[in-house]
């Protein structure tokens, strides 16, 4: 239907639903000053909304009712919206009557009871073993053929997204002061401003080492006590780090084109492949929820199903 900033359709509704849609916009620019594309997806949600109870008689915000709510999502769900569009529709529609009771729009909340299917969470896509096996490979052969430091600082970053399952952002962060290469440590200073602790496995370990040897060559007055620098001595940036796991991921045959955080993806996975707890996987990575972690056990499982399928006699 359209944004309900004053196009065709929200011009066509009843006029209380329009002056509603109006004073709405004004308080998310005005006073919560919600970003423009975010103010227009909200909007044509309303407009949406006010249009189907308007074809049933409803003309003002206040003769909306929890039933018009769910045969609204209803009707939306059998045009083939997604779980995702849903969850969204009726989070702004729950923003939307919050805003409006509070401001005696309407008398009562009626989206207080309205429920929406959660959005479906895809599965990451992530490495084999054999595929970060032979990322770390490609990595260390193309840092022998040469001659500079960016090489061996390529091998570490990988060693260390993989190794360590770090987020971009915490990579970019560390400090040469992080290591605590006698205990194959790292700490990581994460999301919510907390610290954490994360193994380095030998190659992790061996390869920020090579890499160490070389990083004088690259260090200027800007370089400071990072860890991994930029080719002109600075803290390295997310967007090289982004630059050179595509690069090297695509070297490998097979491989899925990721980013960092497929890296992170793919340690978790292997772990718990390995037989690593929840508990200790999240630790690991930093999660603040344990059900942000559960995921991982999805993958798995689904390898475990997809090897079933494949080799039983009886599958």
């Amino acid at each position: 239907m359209g944004t309900g900033s004053g196009g065709e359709p929200a011009q066509r509704l009843p006029a209380d639903l329009q002056a509603a849609l109006r004073a709405y916009r004004s308080h998310l620019e005005g006073e919560r000053h919600v970003a423009a594309n975010t103010v227009r997806a909200y909007l044509g949600d309303l407009t949406e909304l006010f249009g189907h109870v308007a074809v049933h008689g409803v003309v003002t915000p206040a003769e909306i009712t929890i039933a018009d709510l769910r045969g609204w999502l209803a009707a939306q769900q059998a045009t083939g919206a997604s779980r995702g569009t849903l969850s969204r529709r009726a989070s702004a529609v729950r923003g939307f009557f919050a805003w409006a009771r509070r401001d005696g729009l309407v008398p009562v909340d009626p989206s207080l009871r309205l429920a929406s299917p959660k959005a479906a969470r895809p599965l990451p896509v992530t490495l084999d073993q054999q595929q970060a096996a032979a990322l770390m490979d490609e990595a260390r052969l193309r840092a022998a053929e040469q001659p500079g430091p960016l090489g061996l600082r390529d091998v570490a970053v990988l060693e260390m997204l993989y190794g360590a399952g770090l987020r971009v952002s915490e990579l970019c962060d560390l400090d040469t002061t992080s290591l605590d290469r006698d205990r194959r440590l790292v700490r990581v200073h994460g999301k919510g401003d907390k610290d954490r602790m994360v193994p380095m496995g030998r190659p992790a370990v061996d390869a920020v080492d090579g890499w160490l040897a070389r990083r004088p060559e690259l260090a200027a007055a800007s370089s400071g006590h990072a860890l991994f620098l930029g080719a002109r001595g600075a803290r390295i940036d997310p967007r090289v780090v982004r630059r050179l796991v595509h690069r090297h991921l695509g070297l490998v045959t097979g491989a899925p084109d990721l980013g960092p955080h497929g890296l992170r993806h793919a340690m978790a996975t292997h772990l718990l492949e390995g037989g690593a707890d929840l508990r200790s996987v999240q630790e690991m990575l930093g999660h603040a929820s344990l059900a942000t972690t559960q995921i991982y056990t999805h993958v798995t499982a689904d390898r475990l199903q997809q090897a079933f399928r494949q080799a039983h006699p009886r599958a």
